[in-house]
């Protein structure tokens, strides 16, 4: 590993690699190292990532007294990534050691199976002693160093037991050979302290392995960022390194190439792959202006692309940042375990030496009395214990993220298995969120029951409609709302004159107010228009009656409806007063598979809840057509955007644990308010950072399907979790008692203490083989 390289800090917090931690005690020994250091306000260790995240109090030189901390404890600090980093090694790297060990321990090992097959032979003392010693203080060393450092530390680990159990077994063997009488040969324990080490090193060399494969879905992420770009500078295109790009810089992009950084497809067509990001298989078709995702696949055309932005800023890199985040963090469950791991290696050491005094002042010869002490120490496995909990959430969270799905912390993996019910926010997380603007019906222009003017850009509108039509849309220019940008897109359709508004005023929830210059650009004062819901105009005292009869039609069908309004400034004749123009009707599609979405979550059980800002008879009507059943409570309507979290809490309050999903700003408060916030972004096109910030949870891509998807691997790496912790717990729990009542040797304990490790590891990994709906 590299040691060169700085570790990753934020404003307030820092990441340090730490080498050579084994078990869960190391785990906890470190924490506790760095949180003696002044200024520090938390700090958590994860022995499967090898890293340690530590928040503190900004202060001088921090990053250098927490790594001497680090190395005080009696660990090397390293690059927070050094592991992610590392170059890609062989199966095999690391073997030779193991390989070593296996040499030197089988001639010990055979005779003894040979004395099970009825062949009494043994090798000679000396000759033992020959094999055994290599392997005791060579390959052994790293026991007794890391076993010294936390003795000096008044701590323990797995290091130590095995040192302190291999050392007794060979110095027992030596004392029953030299004080043995002549011409007489004793039964060593030689092979019992090799083979112990031996089968340490190999649990140690195969839960290496099984760690590479837990960081596969970093090293992948990290492998998506091309080293070069095609820059056109001045003297022609020319390849640099993407670290020196700029925002606003042109690109090339070649057929088949990555994606060096973030931008806008300036010239060319092409078709591209998005995969690793997003999950999503099918390439995207990209026509000039539209978004550019770094790291995806270009497909077989040359383009050009203008650099919107680089380095940490880009949305690869904000994924990678989400999926160290997560599996970086503590699930609320470990807590359990480092509780045990504070106090396990003290609690092995007495028993160990209670099985000693126990089985001695019995009456048992000394050498048994050690023997089975021996084995106590060397069948603790608190390695185990440590890796039970972060190997399920790294292969957990790195799956997800392979298909679009990012866990932003572990608290939110642990509660997502338990949700009950799940929030959607109506608009973009299961309609398609692109309304389109489909009536358009001045006041006067027909009688209240008449059908209202369809705003299709092929049928005609009257005079006045169109110069209401381009009111509205002046009006609603600047806004990014989705019913705004609809009849902006009408009137663009049918070539009308847009003039920018000025003193426009949003009203969350309700509607958009603001004045029209005039025509000629003078300054003469206009009169105010509104734009907005029914609502709105019933709080502001409007009369829509004229227009009454339509609207309850059009919303029957599931339409929104708003009204254009013309505020007149009360005068000496007349008071103010807030007369209607006319109104609107806009329609929204149910996403492709929204309503399979919603079956699957019924199908698991969980109850699905829709929140609209729509009146109640538009908001069942699309309810009706995605599956929901409004007779059940799956529908809130009339529901402002400052009253979702209100909305949540109150189904909190019925006693469920509840998921939020939403892609606005606005569904921010309530993704913070619901036990697991899910948000619903869109590489290369929408998504909030607001919402993917306030979210436990981020899908990125707008499919709801998704949902279920990450309540399903949710459920699933927590259960892994349990398993890990249930044989963790359960290999120590029969083992040590069994070891202590003489009903264990050493060599059957090593491999069991090697194997406990190994067997947790590849459980975790298990998950590697999940799919969404499988």
């Amino acid at each position: 590993m590299t040691t060169a390289a700085t570790p990753s800090i934020s404003a307030d917090s820092l990441d340090i690699g730490v080498k050579g931690m084994t078990c869960a005690s190391c785990v906890g020994r470190v924490e506790r190292a760095l949180k003696k250091v002044p200024g520090v306000q938390s700090a958590a260790v994860n022995l499967a990532t090898e890293s340690a995240r530590i928040a503190y109090a900004p202060s001088d030189n921090m990053e250098a007294r927490l790594r001497r901390a680090v190395r005080d404890a009696g660990y090397e600090p390293v690059a927070a990534d050094a592991a992610i980093d590392a170059p890609d090694a062989s199966a095999w790297a690391g073997f030779m050691p193991v390989a070593i060990g296996l040499g030197l321990s089988a001639p010990l090992v055979l005779p003894m199976l040979g004395n099970l097959a009825g062949w009494h032979w043994m090798l000679p003392a000396w000759a033992q002693f020959a094999l055994a010693t290599p392997v005791q203080f060579i390959l052994g060393a790293r026991f007794y160093k890391a076993g010294w450092h936390a003795a000096k530390n008044l701590a323990g680990n797995m290091d130590l037991l095995v040192a302190l159990g291999t050392t007794a077994g060979w110095l027992l063997s030596m004392w029953l050979w030299l004080s043995a009488a002549p011409g007489t040969m004793p039964h060593l324990y030689f092979e019992g302290s090799a083979v112990v080490i031996t089968m340490v090193l190999l649990g140690k060399w195969l839960e290496a392995r099984a760690k590479r494969q837990t960081t596969s879905a970093i090293r992948a992420l990290h492998g998506l960022r091309p080293d070069t770009a095609h820059l056109i500078g001045l003297d022609g295109e020319v390849d640099v390194p993407v670290a020196e790009v700029l925002v606003g810089d042109r690109l090339v992009v070649k057929p088949g190439e990555r994606l060096p950084t973030d931008g806008v497809l300036q010239e060319g067509q092409t078709q591209v792959d998005e995969s690793m990001l997003t999950g999503e298989p099918l390439p995207v078709v990209k026509d000039p202006g539209a978004l550019l995702t770094g790291g995806s696949i270009n497909g077989d055309g040359r383009i050009v692309m203008q650099v919107k932005a680089v380095g940490s800023e880009t949305i690869l890199a904000h994924i990678i940042r989400l999926v160290e985040d997560a599996q970086a963090a503590k699930a609320p469950i470990q807590r359990l375990v480092d509780q045990v791991s504070a106090v396990f290696v003290p609690v092995v050491l007495v028993i160990a030496l209670l099985t000693l005094l126990g089985w001695w002042l019995t009456g048992h010869p000394f050498e048994v009395a050690v023997i089975n002490a021996v084995t106590v120490l060397v069948i603790a496995c608190p390695c185990a214990l440590g890796l039970a909990t972060p190997a399920a959430i790294m292969a957990g969270t790195g799956v997800a993220a392979k298909y679009g799905i990012l866990i932003k912390d572990a608290q939110a993996l642990e509660l997502a298995h338990k949700v009950d019910v799940v929030a959607f926010d109506k608009t973009g997380t299961l309609t398609v969120g692109q309304p389109r603007l489909t009536a358009f019906l001045p006041a006067g222009a027909a009688a209240p029951s008449a059908p209202a003017a369809a705003a299709g850009p092929g049928l005609a509108l009257t005079d006045d409609a169109v110069k209401l039509l381009s009111f509205a849309a002046s009006l609603q220019s600047g806004s990014e709302h989705p019913l705004a940008r609809a009849v902006v897109a009408a009137a663009s359709e049918r070539g009308l004159r847009i003039h920018p508004p000025v003193n426009v005023q949003a009203v969350p929830g309700r509607g958009t107010e603001g004045e029209l210059r005039a025509s000629d650009g003078s300054e003469a004062a206009q009169p105010v228009y509104l734009i907005g819901s029914l609502r709105w105009m019933d709080e502001l005292g409007v009369d829509w009656r004229a227009l009454s009869a339509p609207a309850a039609k059009l919303q029957g069908e599931g339409a929104t409806v708003s009204l254009l309004a013309q505020r007149w400034a009360a005068t000496a004749a007349q008071a103010e007063r807030i007369e209607v123009l006319a109104l609107l009707a806009f329609a929204d599609e149910p996403k492709p598979g929204a309503q399979a979405a919603v079956a699957a979550l019924r199908a698991r059980g969980i109850k699905t809840v829709m929140i609209s800002g729509d009146n109640q008879g538009a908001a069942e009507a699309m309810a009706q057509r995605l599956g929901l059943r409004p007779e059940s409570g799956e529908v809130r309507a009339e529901v402002l955007p400052g009253d979702k979290a209100a909305q949540v809490l109150a189904l909190k309050r019925g006693g469920h644990t509840v998921a939020m999903v939403g892609d606005g700003v606005n569904d921010a408060p309530a993704l913070t308010a619901a036990d697991v916030g899910m948000a619903m972004a869109n590489v290369g096109g929408g998504g909030s950072d607001v919402a993917m910030h306030a979210a436990g949870i981020t899908l990125m891509r707008g499919d709801p399907a998704l949902v279920a998807a990450a309540l399903d691997i949710s459920d699933r790496t927590v259960a892994k979790i349990r398993q890990n912790l249930f044989w963790a717990f359960a290999y120590n729990v029969a083992g040590i008692p069994l070891a202590a009542l003489g009903f264990l040797n050493p060599v059957v304990a090593g491999a069991a203490m090697a194997m406990s490790s190994v067997s947790v590891m590849s459980n975790a990994l298990l998950l590697k083989r999940w799919k969404p709906g499988k």
